[in-house]
């Protein structure tokens, strides 16, 4: 009996050494794997940085610097879940005023973007438009309505859509004056378009391209029941609009959106005046 015993406790403390090692072994990877994801993450910030060195504020300071670290996250590998924490970039100017913003009825956004960006010229969606529209007019005027609408955002010209919209206004404002207000009085940001390449417009005049990207969230979204988490939502959302966007089709003309951006002048659709070489370089 005394012989089995001892071969027993053999055996348990060889198994026990087994298991110790092996988790050592892991650690030891882990550690590894740890440390080469930090220097990793150090080279890409140093690089970023250094790639945006020459940007500085009017007193010669560069607008790219670092700035900590972020908190700790785990990581998933092959070695296992690591803690890692991410440097932190300080982009002190950010991201430009956009030049145009398109949107619908949705008042805080356009007070989000006059806070946050004051210099973005607006854009009034026009199929939100026209639903707010034939909403407010009976069934029976609703095809001549639509028509005419689109004889309005589909013009030539500025000056014909304008011409088209006080047609509009004269065929329905007797009856409907409720309806027509809805187009006079937001006329100007609904024809800011034509400021704009003629080949941008159809991207311009509707918020679709942006409520198109984000059906396949909201898709996914209901079927799943709720994300569980921000975190965890802010990912599905990232990897759904990353996936879907390898079947969007890339906008008209795209060495326009430079020009643009840049400060060009636009006339009904037509370059009116290039930027000068300060303005690019600002854009």
């Amino acid at each position: 009996m005394s012989t089995v015993s001892d071969s027993a406790r053999q055996v348990g403390t060889s198994s026990d050494a087994g298991l110790a090692g092996g988790s050592l072994l892991d650690e030891i990877v882990r550690d590894g794997a740890r440390q080469m994801l930090a220097a990793a993450l150090q080279v890409e910030v140093a690089a970023y940085i250094e790639q945006h060195a020459h940007e500085r504020d009017e007193r010669g300071h560069r607008l790219v610097v670092r700035n900590g670290h972020h908190g700790e996250r785990q990581v998933t590998t092959a070695a296992g879940a690591v803690a890692v924490r991410q440097p932190r970039v300080n982009d002190r100017r950010g991201m430009a005023d956009p030049v145009l913003a398109v949107r619908d009825g949705a008042l805080g956004f356009w007070r989000a973007i006059r806070d946050v960006f004051p210099a973005t010229k607006e854009q009034r969606c026009w199929f939100h438009k026209s639903a707010n529209v034939l909403a407010a007019l009976p069934k029976s005027a609703q095809p001549g309505a639509t028509r005419a609408m689109q004889e309005i955002y589909q013009a030539q010209d500025k000056d014909h859509a304008r011409e088209a919209a006080r047609a509009f206004a004269e065929a329905y404002g007797a009856k409907w004056l409720k309806a027509v207000a809805k187009i006079t009085e937001d006329l100007d940001v609904l024809l800011a378009f034509y400021d704009y390449p003629a080949e941008h417009w159809v991207h311009l005049r509707t918020t679709n391209p942006i409520e198109s990207t984000f059906s396949t969230v909201r898709l996914r979204q209901r079927v799943t029941k709720g994300p569980g988490s921000r975190a965890a939502g802010i990912a599905k959302a990232f990897k759904l609009i990353q996936s879907a966007q390898t079947k969007w089709r890339a906008v008209n003309a795209p060495h326009l959106v430079a020009l643009v951006q840049a400060g060009a002048t636009f006339g009904n659709g037509e370059l009116v005046e290039r930027p000068d070489d300060e303005q690019r370089e600002a854009a």
